[in-house]
């Protein structure tokens, strides 16, 4: 009886370390399941925060007949959408590159026809700016124009309702249609660029496509998405 006894409780004993091994191992799956899970929550919130890093750049009073094209040509090599606030007086003039705005994904937005600043007593003619310059744009892309810069900021909420136009202004300006120095310019933009802003440039001059397209190899190299400014917007 005494062997039979001590032969049940060996087996006990055995059972119990086996218990306390499978436990033991089991645990340690599960903290290294854990952690794992920890890790990948982490990279996907990395990876979320790398895509929502967005910034738009818009351009105003082109089109320019060659440093517009420049800019275009610069942006496709690095597969960057901007918005282009145009003139109806400069997009009549040149609808080709009007055209390849539309056709490489740039949004186009309306900037009046002559570049005319609203004030008190011409509301109506600004408003004739406006529709105009839509009828210009919609001819040679065949789409409804939604938004407008107002030159010098000026804007009556009025026009919204009226004309069915959401106005842009922007959060970065770097001056750069007063300044020839492309460096200045350059790290003016980089230096206050952050989240969501709306980067206020113009495709007119030759120092400020240049200036651009070194804002945009930085940004993207600080991990910038650029974006149109409906995304922004309405996101």
């Amino acid at each position: 009886m005494n062997k039979k006894y001590l032969l049940v409780g060996l087996l006990a004993i055995d059972l119990f370390l086996i218990i306390i091994c499978v436990v033991s191992r089991n645990s340690q799956v599960l903290n290294v399941s854990s952690r794992a899970i920890e890790e990948e929550i982490i990279s996907d919130d990395i990876i979320a925060e790398k895509e929502t890093k967005k910034v738009a750049l818009t351009f105003d009073d082109g089109p320019h007949p060659s440093y517009t094209e420049q800019l275009l040509d610069g942006l496709k090599k690095r597969g960057v959408k901007a918005t282009f606030f145009v003139t109806g007086e400069h997009a009549s003039l040149h609808p080709d590159i009007i055209e390849r705005m539309d056709e490489e994904g740039h949004l186009i937005g309306n900037h009046t026809y002559s570049h005319m600043q609203l004030n008190a007593g011409n509301m109506e003619e600004y408003k004739l700016e406006l529709i105009k310059t839509n009828e210009v744009i919609e001819k040679i892309t065949g789409e409804d124009v939604l938004y407008v810069r107002p030159p010098y900021g000026v804007w009556d909420k009025r026009l919204e309702e009226e004309l069915n136009m959401f106005p842009v202004l922007w959060t970065v300006d770097p001056l750069d249609w007063c300044s020839t120095d492309v460096s200045g310019i350059t790290q003016k933009v980089v230096t206050k660029v952050g989240e969501d802003d709306i980067i206020l440039m113009h495709d007119y001059f030759e120092t400020s496509v240049t200036a651009a397209l070194a804002v945009v190899d930085e940004l993207l190299a600080e991990g910038y998405t650029f974006v149109t400014v409906d995304e922004i917007m309405f996101d």
